[in-house]
């Protein structure tokens, strides 16, 4: 059904035409993903504190041609909440899990936020399976909190630790009713913001959210999260795998500065300006990036 309208015009909250949950073989949790359309896959990875509501006005503009696969994270969305740590192992894991439960073979990977770290390295051990990458407001290498907006990089360290993370996104829900709307220009109308909520009414519902801040590698650490960061910038470096890069302004994860450094680093990469964007652009954009995906991949991913 047709809901809220943006600046476009157009309908803000279209469905993808078949929602289900598929249960990883090897960890008994289910991930629920929406799909439509058939043919060659294409992987939507969400980040935090997001779920595949997300992608909901990209992938009619490549489900025509393909198959549109947008997943929610374990933990997020209405994929489950096991008891477990939450940490970046997991998250790749599960997503592991989740490609191969499906049987997915020459993905395309479409990235943004956390789902940058997981689709990068997923990539980077798996580029067999991998045709090529479409990435926005991703971390492309390890990172300072110099790199960071000054208002970002004053409460990073704050709720990175405990107990002030977990009083301030747990029990404060922060992410949910600050960083969202935040990281939007346009206002979200109160059905999207309450689709975004829905997942999490709870304080022991958003420990995986509390837990992202604090497995995002910074200066070196954590030190094992750090070191598969370097492992797949290096690879982006030299690997021919074609690569989209959705570039906005001002951004948040890609500033200025390293949107100069992607484009001049980058092998076989396409770069596509988007227009006016902070850290969520699917929100801002979406005709503007379904528009670039569906482009890049009849002209540079035909077979």
């Amino acid at each position: 059904a047709d809901q809220p309208t943006a600046k476009s015009g157009r309908p803000r909250c279209r469905s993808p035409a078949r929602s289900r949950s598929h249960p990883n073989t090897c960890m008994c949790s289910a991930r629920r993903c929406v799909e439509e359309g058939v043919g060659e896959p294409i992987l939507f990875l969400h980040g935090n504190p997001m779920s595949c509501y997300l992608w909901r006005n990209i992938i009619p503009h490549v489900a025509k041609v393909w198959r549109a696969i947008a997943v929610d994270l374990i933990g997020m969305g209405k994929s489950d909440k096991p008891d477990i740590g939450y940490h970046y192992d997991d998250h790749s894991r599960y997503v592991e899990g989740f490609v191969e439960a499906l049987g997915l073979k020459d993905i395309t990977l479409v990235i943004q936020d956390w789902g940058s770290l997981i689709g990068f390295r997923y990539a980077h051990e798996h580029e067999a399976n991998v045709r090529g990458i479409a990435f926005m407001e991703a971390t492309v290498r390890p990172l300072d909190l110099s790199d960071l907006p000054l208002d970002t990089r004053i409460i990073f360290p704050v709720i990175r630790t405990f107990p002030f993370g977990y009083l301030l996104i747990q029990a404060g829900n922060i992410f949910l009713n600050k960083l969202l709307p935040d990281m939007i220009i346009r206002k979200l109308a109160k059905e999207e913001v309450a689709a975004y909520k829905a997942p999490f009414p709870t304080i022991k519902s958003r420990k995986p959210v509390a837990k992202f801040p604090s497995e995002v590698p910074f200066s070196g650490k954590p030190a094992a999260n750090h070191q598969t960061m370097v492992g797949y910038s290096e690879w982006l470096k030299v690997t021919q795998m074609p690569k989209l890069f959705l570039k906005f302004s001002p951004g948040v994860a890609i500033n200025k500065e390293m949107a100069e450094w992607i484009e001049k680093t980058l092998p076989n990469l396409t770069t596509v300006d988007c227009g006016a964007g902070r850290h969520f652009v699917q929100e801002d954009e979406p005709d503007a990036i379904g528009q670039a995906i569906a482009a890049w991949m009849s002209t540079q991913l035909k077979k």
